[in-house]
């Protein structure tokens, strides 16, 4: 006789997609959707050649193959469209609070600091004009943008710091040292070297010489451990 069948579980809620609406205030369709992520996606494209500034809704609207006119159905201007690519960029950072989830400690550990950088150099890389653009206007006061780059970051420094909160509580992080303060100083070293692997490369920083640096830097904050001396740096 066979183990007993195992009771089903309850199938998890999803929640229901957001509604998504036009300026006039309807939820769009199908179709608009659609036509909405044509307009995004050209504009994502003319970004990589530009600045936001040089930018005409004409040329989004012709790049997607529709008019000025459909474009200001979706978007007030070139900064919003801007702006809705931004929060879509911010979707994929679920994948790095994994990776911060994940073991730190040994041999294992300063493989998921590489793991970490690599996610977050992709990420830049693969929205390098979007993200520059988001924090140059939250560090110009733009509150849309500073939300939307609070919203992005928050999750991850405040992971970071749980993740250095614990290892200072088994005595082998500096108790001198603030968890979020510490998680916000490597937010920054990761954003600001990402954002600028261009110029790095021109002073002879390869991809990889640039993603040991930064892991190792992780690695040693966040746990206190050398990765090479595989010791704790406080006793």
């Amino acid at each position: 006789m066979g183990p007993p069948a195992s009771r089903s579980q309850p199938s998890p809620e999803v929640a229901p997609a957001p509604e998504v609406r036009a300026q006039t205030g309807r939820i769009l369709g199908p179709r608009a959707l659609r036509t909405r992520q044509r307009l995004l996606d050209s504009t994502a494209d003319l970004l990589r050649e530009r600045s936001a500034l040089d930018l005409s809704v004409a040329e989004i609207a012709r790049k997607a193959e529709t008019s000025a006119a459909t474009f200001y159905q979706y978007f007030k201007d070139v900064e919003e469209a801007a702006l809705f690519l931004a929060k879509q960029a911010a979707e994929e950072m679920p994948a790095v609070l994994e990776l911060i989830d994940g073991p730190w400690d040994a041999e294992s550990g300063l493989e998921t600091a590489r793991k970490i950088v690599e996610a977050f150099m992709s990420h830049w890389e693969a929205h390098h004009a979007v993200l520059l653009i988001r924090n140059l206007a939250a560090d110009h006061g733009d509150p849309r943008f500073q939300e939307a780059r609070r919203a992005a970051l928050s999750p991850i420094l405040e992971r970071l710091a749980a993740r250095v909160a614990e290892f200072q509580q088994a005595g082998r992080v500096s108790p001198d040292l603030h968890p979020f303060a510490t998680a916000a100083a490597l937010g920054s070293v990761l954003e600001r070297l990402s954002a600028h692997t261009r110029e790095l490369a021109h002073r002879g920083v390869s991809h990889e010489e640039l993603l040991e640096t930064c892991a190792q830097l992780l690695h040693m904050a966040v746990t206190g451990v050398d990765p090479l001396r595989r010791d704790p740096l406080r006793q």
